[in-house]
């Protein structure tokens, strides 16, 4: 159940991840990795929030489906991350429950992370990411 799990990250789009590391920078963030997903059209810059983490998401491309999420702001809330220890049983749950999901079967994310998304449909209208580290993924707890 995902209300039992611990927030992996919470993700930002921005338009311009060098500004957005310097805002959050400022505020007393510090870098925790830098990260280009290619299959998934991202680069990314993690950044320290306790013992989580706020991701910064740059678009790769200007026809992204990011690009058209941001529109004409600097930076906007895209998602919630949960952190699960099987996601294949947390997304059978989900599909049990009636729960919409935009990802039925798992895909690779950062740190070879794997992830899927519960449709925003069903939950009031917030992305929910289900997320299960990899082995040798770094974990918001390896502070």
């Amino acid at each position: 159940m995902i209300a039992g799990h611990p927030i992996d990250h919470i993700a930002l789009v921005v338009a311009d991840l060098n500004a957005g590391e310097r805002i959050y920078a400022r505020l007393g963030f510090q870098v925790r990795y830098r990260e280009r997903v290619v299959d998934q059209g991202v680069e990314i810059v993690g950044m320290r929030a306790g013992g989580n983490t706020i991701e910064l998401l740059k678009p790769l491309s200007p026809d992204s489906p990011l690009e058209r999420f941001l529109g004409d702001k600097s930076s906007k809330l895209h998602h919630f991350a949960y952190r699960v220890d099987d996601i294949a049983a947390e997304l059978r749950r989900l599909k049990h429950a009636d729960i919409r999901l935009i990802d039925e079967s798992p895909r690779r994310g950062a740190h070879g992370n794997l992830i899927a998304f519960i449709h925003p449909s069903a939950t009031g209208g917030v992305l929910i990411e289900v997320c299960q580290p990899s082995q040798t993924a770094y974990l918001a707890t390896d502070l």
